[in-house]
């Protein structure tokens, strides 16, 4: 999106707020509306309409996330200090096939997305992670998923198809499971905005494309996972033209976990403990230059442990959690070979700012020494502050520092300066 529509943006959430605020009436039920500062949506889910779309089964969803950031020093580009300002948005539908059409388990979902600038990584920083996850370049809007789902077994069989994200998988006992997942690292529009501190980079996930994934819960407790994807999607088409035409190749994923809640004080303190691995078999050049390798593997695990609550109620999430990556992958045709993050989240650290979100993390990369790198390694560390405004909408400033970005040794270290608006309509 060009600056041109980011004022016709900022401008038309200017006039939603002041109509909502100052022109809103009192719903025909006679129920006081919740105020500005205190609805969940800015738009009060979509000015009570929504309510009766969820009673037939229908939910919609839009949220923005913006962010700016500026390079203070260091980084690929010694001469490119200014900043840049990066947005995206989504727009969500699901549907209960259930209440709209009778169908037992069944739900569909569609992802809208659209964005606009690549942010300062490329023309400043050179990070192999990226400083930016959410910078997605210029586009207008690109439907990225478009998948149903079909629940068996009371639930604990779930099987998906369609257009589909292989990073945004299933939840067990409330905490993200396949693939992948992390309650504290895992969402650049509110956590961290580090690529290496949401996904993990030795995984060589494909873009949004056609496939399947399937969740089983024969425990409360364990689960195992497994999903293949078109390994060669574009998320900006529909897939039907890489999966189906010219030679085939489908990415695997496979992923077991358990998820346990720790007694305390004051109540259980959940945490899951994944581990996976994955199969990707189209050809990749050897970085010595001998032909090129299929049939390409690694490992992963990820967990994430809640350690301390301040408070009994089961319902209140306020206190300390600690997350770490790991993964593990060919030197000879992956620039990653070894990697590890870790770090942890404070719920609630402000007395009175209950909702607030302060976040710390490490990653580091250990490169292949067949790549070409002049370093052995790159490193990121992050510390960012997620500030609940209202419930529609957070601020979270934030800090990074790279070493050796790009794994260059003759690169001085870099440090990123940011401020992300996500605000949820």
């Amino acid at each position: 999106m060009k600056p041109v529509a980011y004022i016709v943006l900022t401008g038309g959430l200017f006039a939603v707020v002041c109509s909502v605020s100052v022109f809103g009436r009192e719903p025909s039920g006679g129920s006081t509306p919740p105020s500005l500062w205190e609805r969940d949506t800015l738009t009060n889910n979509w000015f009570g309409l929504g309510e009766k779309l969820e009673d037939i089964g229908l939910s919609v969803g839009l949220g923005a996330t913006q962010v700016y950031q500026h390079n203070l020093r260091g980084g690929a580009g010694t001469h490119r200090r200014a900043g840049r300002y990066t947005g995206s948005y989504d727009l969500e539908l699901n549907v209960d096939l259930e209440k709209l059409a009778g169908l037992p388990g069944a739900s569909m979902y569609l992802l809208a997305e659209g964005s606009w600038s690549d942010g300062i990584d490329a023309s400043s920083i050179g990070s192999l992670f990226g400083v930016n996850d959410d910078a997605g370049g210029d586009r207008e809007i690109d439907v990225t998923e478009l998948w149903y789902e079909q629940a068996l077994l009371d639930g604990k069989l779930r099987i998906r198809a369609g257009k589909i994200d292989l990073t945004a998988g299933f939840e067990c006992r409330g905490l993200p499971s396949a693939f992948d997942g992390n309650a504290y690292a895992n969402d650049e529009t509110a956590q961290f905005l580090n690529g290496a501190l949401v996904n993990n980079p030795t995984i060589p996930f494909p873009d949004n494309g056609l496939g399947v994934m399937a969740h089983l819960q024969p425990l409360e407790c364990w689960y195992l996972a497994a999903g293949v994807s078109d390994a060669r999607a574009d998320a900006r088409q529909t897939g039907f033209r890489t999966t189906f035409h010219d030679e085939d190749y489908f990415f695997s994923i496979f992923e077991t976990g358990v998820v346990r809640h720790l007694p305390s004080a004051n109540g259980d303190l959940p945490g899951a403990y994944r581990v996976g691995f994955w199969y990707d078999p189209q050809p990749k050049d050897r970085f010595d230059g001998r032909g090129t390798r299929r049939d390409d593997m690694g490992l992963y695990m990820t967990v994430d442990q809640s350690i301390f609550k301040e408070n009994d109620d089961a319902e209140d999430t306020q206190g300390l959690g600690v997350f770490a990556r790991y993964g593990a992958a060919r030197s000879d045709v992956n620039e990653i070979r070894h990697f590890w993050s870790t770090g942890a989240q404070y719920q609630g650290l402000i007395s009175g700012r209950d909702d607030d979100v302060l976040g710390f993390g490490v990653a580091r990369g250990h490169l292949s020494s067949r790549a070409g790198f002049t370093s052995s390694q790159e490193t990121a560390m992050e510390l960012y502050y997620n500030a609940r405004i209202t419930p529609w909408l957070n601020v979270s400033p934030s800090v990074q520092y790279i070493f050796s970005p790009g794994g260059d040794h003759d690169v001085d270290d870099a440090v990123i300066a940011g401020i992300r608006l996500q605000i949820s309509f």
